[in-house]
């Protein structure tokens, strides 16, 4: 008994030391929205206008997440990425209106789009390890910007 309880607190213990990277996480969160947004896509017909909608929410709700943080002050991020930020969450949040309203499957598109293409600048890391993790590189807004505009 002695030997299963010292495997499970060395399991635990080494778990507990893996830091977990906030621009991986925030990734892997960007990737689930573009995966269920996509999921409803592949399949799209009105009937599917629940599934839609719930797809649509959960990405609303991270978006409005980095909305507030680039609107936050005391965040650390340079103002031109804070403002790209601010920018991409207004389109994706009148997109998400559109959608609710009026849904098609090319209006699904830009959200996949701007999910993939923001995590994939999360997930290259920073050049110089002078930025904090949490950074986002202004090719990275840019690419964004591009997409909300498509």
């Amino acid at each position: 008994m002695l030997n299963a309880y010292n495997r499970a607190t060395n399991a635990y213990g080494k778990g507990a030391t893996h830091a977990v990277d906030q621009r991986e996480q925030e990734a892997n969160a960007l990737l689930k929205a573009a995966r269920q947004l996509e999921d409803v896509r592949r399949e799209w017909t009105p009937s599917l206008q629940s599934r839609l909608d719930e797809a649509v929410l959960y990405n609303r709700k991270l978006w409005t997440i980095f909305a507030a943080e680039a609107a936050n002050d005391d965040h650390g991020l340079p103002i031109n990425v804070k403002n790209n930020i601010g920018s991409i969450s207004v389109f994706v949040f009148k997109r998400s209106m559109e959608l609710q309203a009026a849904a098609t499957a090319e209006k699904i598109d830009a959200l996949i789009e701007i999910n993939k293409n923001i995590a994939a600048g999360l997930m290259t890391k920073p050049k110089t390890e002078t930025l904090p993790e949490a950074t986002a590189t202004s090719a990275e807004a840019q690419a964004a910007q591009r997409s909300a505009e498509a």
